[in-house]
Parts: C-alpha cells; sequence; structure tokens
C-alpha cells in the first residue's frame, strides 16, 4: 500500500486547487494511504474528503495554550507527523514553513519545485522539478508533481468538492424559499488592492434586484461589518440576506451549487466556486486571471487591462483597476450569466 503525504497549507484557493492531486493519486492508487498536511483555516476542505484518508492540521494558528501549553502541542503534532513513513511527500507550498515540515517528514521521495520565492525551501526535496513558469495556471502546476510518482495526469480535473445533501438542506434552511435567479456576491477580499468599492457593490445589489435576482452575500464573521454596510446602502431589505458568519466552507460550496452566478474578486472563493461547477463573475484587477482564473469555462472575467496591471501589489493608493469596473459593466456580465444558466428553466432574465 503506498503512503502519500501531500504538504499544501494554504491559502483558500491554493488549497483547492490542489485537490485535482490528491483525486488523481486516489484514483490510480484507491487502496493508497493519503494524508494531508493543512493550516486551520483550510481544514474544512481537505476534512471528510473522499481522496484524504487523515487531515494533519498544522499548529500555526494555535493560540491561547500559553508557552508551555503551545509547546507542548507543537511536540506533539511533530512526534504525530514523524511517527509514519510515506513512500512520497509532496511539497506543494513551496515555501520555508511548508518546508519544516517535509524535511521532518520520513519518506523515500520528497517532491516539489526547485526556485520559487523561497529557493532555500527547496533544500528539503530529493526529487526537484524545474521552476515553473509563473504565468502558467496554479492548478497545471500542482498537477506537475504527479509525474515523479507515476500517476497519470487526469484527462478530466476532479475536485471531490460535490456536496452532501445535509449542507445543501442547511443552506437551503438559511436562505428560505428562494423565488428566482440566485446570484451570490462576495464583496471582500484578503488585499486590499483587490478590493472592488463599497458602494459599488451596493449599486450592483440595486441593478440585479432590479431584474429580479434574489441575492445573497458571503464572507466570514470578521466580514460582516463589511457586508453589513453594502446590505444598509442597497437598502433591499429581504430581497438581499447576509450570510456573512453563517456558513463553513462545506456550506459554502454547497451554496455555490445553488446559484446562477457567483460575482467575486480574486479570492479562495472565487476558485471554490469554479471548483464546484458554479458561473463566476470575476472581478480582476492588480492579478492576472490567466495565472489565477477560476476553474472551467463559461465564466465573465472583468478587467480594464491597464498599463499598470497586473502589478501584483497588495496595496496602491490609486486601484483604477479596481474602481475604474462600474457596477453597470459587472451587472451586464453577471446578468449574461444568470440568462445563460437559466434558459433551460424558464425565460431569460432581461438584460440592462
Amino acid at each position: 500500500m503506498k503512503r502519500i503525504l501531500i504538504v499544501k497549507l494554504s491559502a483558500l484557493g491554493d488549497v483547492v486547487q490542489s485537490l485535482p492531486v490528491a483525486m488523481a493519486i486516489k484514483k490510480h492508487w484507491p487502496d493508497s494511504r493519503l494524508d494531508w498536511l493543512v493550516e486551520s483555516p483550510s481544514v474544512g476542505l481537505v476534512q471528510g474528503h473522499p481522496a484524504v484518508d487523515r487531515v494533519l492540521i498544522s499548529p500555526r494558528y494555535l493560540v491561547g495554550k500559553g508557552k508551555n501549553g503551545y509547546i507542548q502541542v507543537v511536540s506533539s503534532f511533530l512526534r504525530r507527523l514523524r511517527r509514519d513513513r510515506y513512500d512520497y511527500v509532496l511539497d506543494l507550498q513551496g515555501l520555508l514553513k511548508s518546508a519544516i515540515f517535509v524535511s521532518l517528514a520520513r519518506a523515500e521521495v520528497k517532491v516539489g519545485f526547485s526556485g520559487g520565492k523561497e529557493p532555500l525551501a527547496a533544500r528539503a526535496l530529493n526529487h526537484r522539478l524545474p521552476p515553473y513558469d509563473p504565468d502558467r495556471p496554479a492548478l497545471e502546476r500542482y498537477l506537475d508533481t504527479l509525474e515523479p510518482l507515476h500517476v497519470p495526469r487526469p484527462q478530466k480535473v476532479e475536485f471531490g468538492l460535490a456536496p452532501q445533501e445535509a449542507d445543501l438542506a442547511r443552506v437551503r434552511d438559511l436562505i428560505g424559499h428562494v423565488n428566482g435567479p440566485l446570484v451570490v456576491l462576495h464583496p471582500v477580499a484578503k488585499w486590499e488592492s483587490k478590493l472592488w468599492p463599497e458602494e459599488h457593490w451596493a449599486e450592483l445589489a440595486k441593478i440585479l434586484s432590479q431584474k429580479g435576482l434574489r441575492l445573497i452575500t458571503t464572507g466570514s464573521a470578521a466580514d460582516r461589518q463589511v457586508t453589513s454596510k453594502i446590505a444598509e446602502m442597497a437598502d433591499l431589505g429581504s430581497g438581499l440576506v447576509d450570510l456573512a458568519g453563517d456558513t463553513d466552507l462545506k456550506h459554502l460550496a454547497a451554496l455555490m451549487t445553488l446559484a446562477n452566478t457567483v460575482v467575486t474578486t480574486d479570492t479562495g472563493v472565487m476558485h471554490l466556486a469554479g471548483a464546484v461547477g458554479a458561473k463566476v463573475t470575476a472581478l480582476f484587477g492588480p492579478t492576472a486571471p490567466w495565472r489565477t482564473g477560476p476553474h472551467g469555462k463559461g465564466h465573465k472575467i472583468m478587467r480594464l487591462g491597464l498599463d499598470c496591471s497586473p502589478c501584483f501589489r497588495r496595496e496602491c493608493p490609486d486601484p483604477e483597476c479596481m474602481t475604474g469596473l462600474t457596477p453597470d459593466m459587472v451587472a451586464k456580465a453577471a446578468l449574461d450569466l444568470v440568462s445563460e444558466n437559466t434558459a433551460e428553466n424558464g425565460p431569460p432574465v432581461e438584460h440592462i
């Protein structure tokens, strides 16, 4: 029986794009034991995943244990990590924070890329793939790590994120009866430069609501300040339901499958939506959709293509690449997707 450890700690979108590697391995070796080392914010993606047998959670985010308690937790984690011997360890992170775990894991073959943002991380590997082309989609790069395992590259990419009926039922309870097409708005991002103005989100919500669409905003509990402000500015009453902080990752994935389109910036939620087959209206500015766009076909990529874009800067004093995307432009793209996705079930939504 083959034993494999995948080390992909973060971030949410990158973990989503790594899942096809696990699916391909499990398809090739159904009886293998596949473990996944991840940080706690993304654990919901791999816990209970059909290709993952055991989840190891990095102690990085453990707080409130005190100095002695934290040391005990880390020591216990490292003992657990070294308890097993693996045939292969795949470092899909390629950073020093993952290299520490890769170096400590016991394995015959340790696979990853040379080069990268932190070249020293490759010293933990004994099978180094050539430096990757940063303009290739991240998902394709991750699949390159299958070659040293002699695992066939999948002809059809699978993420293994089909929602369970219990998760769908929970989401239906949260959103209530939906009369008409459903649009999910995800108005938050970790990079300040990726943010679309809150007043633009509110105006977009007004336009879509006028066309008879039911609107849902999503985010973490910490994002509720943003989503609440947008809801207040839009003033749509029950026409906009704020679920920020009310869904875990599995519920969020289930919600995406019910949506006619998901409007979002370049975030992990965008990748989650693409992975479950939702059609995405994606707002791009400082980043490159050819690198990190949503998986699949039929999405709408909103990008102005300014000379300074993509800059890959987390902050910008004048993010014209995002502020220049108008609510009317985004609404038109979203309504196009809604019409395409509802054509089989009824008349298309009126376009602006």
